[in-house]
């Protein structure tokens, strides 16, 4: 690492000190427009390379997108995110070299989305390296809309390998490597001394409504008309509050999967998909589970599950703006 570090200085100051004696050279030449405009170009190009080589190896500055962190951090924090924690990329995405380390548990994390849909290796270069030699001002990764797409997620690295971690009612219960007993997440996290951001806004209750409206619709998915549904998950229904403005996806998918398989019990497709909700997410060696501080409005490992080490692309450390929230983010 310092020997990579000492050659790029090695390379700026030979860089500077040539710099420097063509600009001695031009001043006993008759300056033109020309020689003005190339030494102007030459600067900017010196500068994009330094402001790359700056993001893709220390640092990276990232604007949140989503309220998934809330309230940790908000939408439209800038933060700054070390390059250097977990192993340096080659180049945007690319292979990492050097130490790799996985990320402790309760770090905040930035990674590639598992999710993201390409537009293909040149534009996935590009639009990265645009993003960064403009201090993430400019991104012209966006959708037909106009919104920017989530090429870089940021959540909680909230399980380590070998832990196993379901979800019941949207609570998160962990079972900590070598241990054989599900542990409520928010009692793990005070024994543990970790951080108590993650938090939920959906009332307990809610669940009611919300798992009887998955398993009906499970049921009705399965081909079971209205007049033979269980009367207890129509009265849950009849019972919803509509003043609850979203629900839990992850919950309601759960439970639609339990709906179908109590349709159709034999049926292996139905009861694996269910057996993938009810045993937990098992976190393989060399990767983590992230998931949002906002449980309950978080697009996270719940749907596409750990992630390996590779594809983070680094720590969040620092919130640079606002300025009246300017602060470190090491152990929040």
């Amino acid at each position: 690492m310092d020997r990579f570090f000492d050659g790029v200085q090695s390379w700026t100051e030979r860089y500077l000190t040539k710099k420097k004696a063509r600009r001695l050279a031009n001043k006993r030449k008759k300056r033109t427009f020309l020689s003005e405009t190339l030494e102007w170009i030459d600067a900017i190009l010196f500068a994009v390379v330094v402001i790359f080589l700056v993001n893709q190896f220390l640092f990276q500055f990232f604007i949140i997108p989503s309220p998934s962190m809330l309230n940790t951090l908000l939408v439209k924090d800038r933060v700054m995110v070390s390059k250097l924690t977990y192993g340096l990329e080659l180049f945007p995405q690319g292979p990492k070299i050097l130490d790799s380390r996985i990320p402790d548990r309760d770090e905040i994390i930035t990674f590639y989305n598992p999710q993201y849909e390409s537009k293909g290796a040149f534009f996935n270069i590009f639009s990265q390296i645009l993003y960064m030699i403009t201090f993430s001002l400019v991104n012209i990764d966006v959708d037909e809309e106009g919104n920017m797409r989530e090429k870089l997620l940021v959540k909680r690295s909230a399980a380590a390998s070998g832990d196993t971690v379901t979800f019941i009612d949207g609570n998160a219960y962990i079972m900590p490597a070598g241990t054989s007993e599900f542990v409520l997440e928010s009692d793990f996290r005070e024994a543990n001394g970790l951080s108590t951001a993650p938090h939920r806004t959906i009332p307990e209750e809610a669940y009611t409504w919300y798992n009887s409206m998955g398993r009906i619709n499970g049921l009705s998915a399965a081909g079971v008309s209205s007049g033979y549904m269980p009367r207890y998950l129509v009265n849950d229904y009849r019972a919803l509050d509509e003043s609850i403005s979203f629900t839990d996806l992850y919950e309601y998918n759960k439970q639609t999967a339990l709906g179908t398989m109590m349709a159709e019990p034999m049926d292996m497709s139905a009861r694996s998909t269910w057996a993938k909700y009810s045993t937990g997410v098992y976190v393989p060696e060399g990767h983590v589970l992230p998931l949002g501080d906002n449980r309950d409005n978080s697009q996270d490992g719940r749907y596409f599950g750990p992630i390996n080490a590779d594809n983070i692309n680094g720590k969040v450390v620092f919130r640079i703006w606002p300025l009246n929230r300017i602060r470190s983010l090491i152990g929040e």
